[in-house]
């Protein structure tokens, strides 16, 4: 009797201490918690990094201006509880800043060869009033001049770090790439990139988060490489241009029963692609969401042509026109890249027009012979047709009642009556006179085409 006494207390005992335990390392999380820096809820939403690059006496010069809300790292010495900065005790904050969270982000190539750690030169704080970095010459002398005085109240997330560093080049004229990773500065991080040219003038490069390796002048061959390389990954990750080309290939997986549609549609696109590249395009901001609802259309019309079975002779002549709405959409990728093309527009244009037929190639290629087992052996072909096609249909109506809702919150005004418009006009009519041509001598290919392929 007495050992169950005891043994109950001791059982008591040991669960008390549990508890304390418990109670303790819970205390001891929440402390944690509390007192940890809650970095997501920092991170600006948008970070705009301002660039200049030049080569001179034997040195490539990188200037760089970035809000300071987004060096999350840096510890720059502050005085009152608002947390204004002490200029004169920040150079060692601004330095370990200006290393560790940016120029340990970029990497500068002189042609392939990858220069060395860059010299830091000059560092300061300005305010965010300052306009200094309107041209290098403005930005260099800023960057120069003396600290501010203790006595300017300046919020440390309010101001802008001024960075001017410079490696060690064999040449002048030699070709100069940079990869600058400063995308993590922000949310969505905006880079305006300027180098300067040896004779004053000016290339400015403009992009969100970190596009990789960035050619300051690059050769032909880079140019048509970067540009063959970004239309075959447009093709195969733009759904909706996938997406229409499955609606081509649902009823007619025969490759000479393709060849008409498929070359109409890259025909056109073509032409399209070209015209907006000169400039052909409508400047009003509700053109890019009129085409994105145009292109949503030409799916649902293709599939809902697979689901009532139209006659496939003269598709191709529908697929023609889709491919002048496919093409716009195209440009719009391609005129916001055209900024890394150098001096090479017209190779860089063509370059990028055959990634795109790359990459069509390839979707043909997987997707006629997987469409083809799956109607021999899961699905009757008729079936399978209405099947794909539906589901197709309801994904991309989706697509159009949210694209055209966004086309209709823009408020779409008639133009002014000038010159420009004109001048446009004639654009546009140049466009379908070209437009009806190539229609016309298509037709007499493929009619000859399609009476062959009945023989045969």
């Amino acid at each position: 009797m007495k050992n169950n006494k005891i043994r109950r207390a001791l059982a008591a005992s040991n669960r008390v201490k549990a508890r304390i335990m418990c109670w303790f390392f819970l205390l001891m999380a929440g402390a944690g918690m509390w007192n940890a820096p809650v970095y997501a809820d920092e991170i600006p939403s948008r970070v705009a990094v301002q660039a200049f690059v030049q080569a001179e006496d034997g040195r490539l010069n990188l200037l760089m201006r970035v809000p300071m809300d987004a060096l999350l790292e840096a510890q720059f010495p502050l005085r009152g509880e608002i947390g204004y900065v002490i200029f004169s005790q920040a150079r060692g904050a601004m330095e370990d800043a200006a290393y560790n969270q940016l120029l340990q982000a970029v990497q500068v190539f002189e042609g392939d060869r990858l220069l060395g750690s860059p010299r830091l030169d000059a560092v300061r704080i300005a305010l965010p009033s300052n306009r200094g970095f309107v041209d290098f010459a403005s930005a260099r002398t800023t960057v120069n001049s003396p600290a501010l005085d203790d006595s300017v109240d300046l919020y440390f997330r309010q101001g802008f770090l001024d960075v001017l560093a410079s490696y060690e080049i064999e040449s002048e004229d030699a070709r100069f790439s940079i990869d600058a990773r400063l995308g993590g500065l922000g949310l969505e991080t905006t880079t305006v990139l300027r180098y300067v040219l040896s004779d004053g003038s000016e290339r400015t490069f403009s992009y969100i988060g970190n596009p990789g390796r960035v050619y300051l002048d690059p050769r032909w061959y880079q140019a048509v490489f970067n540009f063959v390389t970004l239309g075959f990954d447009h093709i195969l990750e733009g759904t909706d241009h996938l997406l229409f080309l499955l609606c081509l290939l649902i009823p007619l997986r025969r490759i000479r029963a393709l060849i008409p549609v498929v070359t109409s549609f890259t025909i056109a696109h073509s032409v399209t692609l070209i015209a907006s590249a000169l400039g052909w395009v409508p400047s009003a901001i509700w053109f890019p969401s009129l085409i994105e609802t145009l292109i949503a259309l030409s799916i649902v019309y293709m599939a809902l042509e697979n689901i009532v079975g139209v006659k496939q002779e003269h598709r191709w002549k529908m697929t023609f026109g889709f491919g002048l709405v496919h093409g716009f959409g195209f440009s719009f990728l391609l005129t916001e890249s055209m900024q890394f093309a150098g001096s090479h527009l017209v190779s860089s244009l063509l370059a990028f027009n055959v990634g795109v037929e790359l990459g069509q190639i390839l979707v043909l290629l997987i997707a006629v012979p997987v469409i083809h087992l799956v109607f021999k052996y899961m699905l009757p072909e008729r079936t399978g047709v209405i099947l794909l096609s539906a589901i197709v249909a309801h994904w991309a109506w989706h697509w159009m009642e949210d694209r055209f809702a966004g086309l209709m919150a823009y408020q779409i005004n008639m133009p002014a009556i000038d010159r420009y418009f004109f001048a446009g006009l004639l654009q546009w009519f140049a466009l379908l006179a070209l437009s009806a041509a190539l229609l016309w001598l298509l037709q007499g290919l493929f009619t000859r085409f399609v009476t062959q392929d009945r023989v045969v």
